[in-house]
């Protein structure tokens, strides 16, 4: 969600508007993909890098997230949203974290869609936890470490009980992952947009999901092999 200080400056405002104006417009997501039956939507918060930003802005930034937990959670719930927090909680001040949890635990049954923010989150931090999981479950169970396999580490990342990502979007111009689940974008399609994210509507979601539509997913294969699937599933 890229894209909230320029669209500030560019309003002669200052940064923390266009934060807010970005958060509105995270409500605005997923009330959409609820409509459209997306099943799973994950948004990058606050990754580990951005603690490099001026203490203000970030302070801001944390006064922000707890704001939508108290004002948005209800909601959430109430149409039928979960939402789950992923990303290293250690430096996070315990009120954040208690608030956190009670959403988590809130709207754990929820299934209309799961929505994953990733907060203080980095995919080498992902994929370092889960390794040093994996390693210590291996050895629990008297096991040569040298034994470790992917399928070992992927059930310990952050999101391992869900499908990978099919689509990554990223807003503002910019064209690449930032760190961002590294891991589990190995097979995704990516959609870049110039559009900053609290210009960011349901028009421009749908446009993004119309190219995802017509691109062929072929995961190692061939054109002609995915082309001879779709023919069989269909026969």
């Amino acid at each position: 969600m890229d894209g909230n200080g320029r669209w500030a400056y560019r309003q002669h405002l200052p940064r923390v508007a266009g934060h807010r104006r970005g958060a509105e417009v995270v409500r605005e997501m997923v009330q959409s993909c609820v409509d459209l039956g997306i099943s799973h939507l994950t948004l990058f918060a606050f990754s580990t890098e951005n603690w490099r930003r001026p203490a203000l802005e970030v302070r801001l930034l944390m006064n922000l997230f707890r704001l939508l937990l108290k004002r948005e959670v209800r909601k959430l719930h109430e149409n039928g949203v979960r939402l789950r927090i992923i990303g290293d909680r250690v430096p996070l001040e315990r009120d954040i974290r208690q608030m956190m949890e009670e959403a988590e635990s809130l709207t754990r049954d929820n299934t209309c869609l799961c929505l994953n923010l990733a907060v203080n989150y980095g995919g080498r931090w992902d994929i370092t936890q889960a390794a040093r999981a994996a390693v210590a479950a291996i050895q629990a169970n008297g096991q040569d470490p040298q034994m470790l396999s992917e399928q070992d580490i992927a059930q310990h990342l952050s999101l391992a009980e869900i499908p990978e990502p099919d689509l990554l979007i990223r807003t503002g111009g910019e064209e690449r992952i930032s760190n961002f689940l590294i891991w589990q974008l190995a097979y995704t399609e990516f959609y870049f947009t110039d559009t900053l994210w609290p210009d960011f509507d349901r028009a421009s979601l749908e446009h993004a999901l119309h190219s995802f539509a017509h691109r062929q997913r072929r995961f190692g294969r061939t054109g002609d092999q995915v082309q001879e699937g779709d023919c069989s599933a269909s026969d």
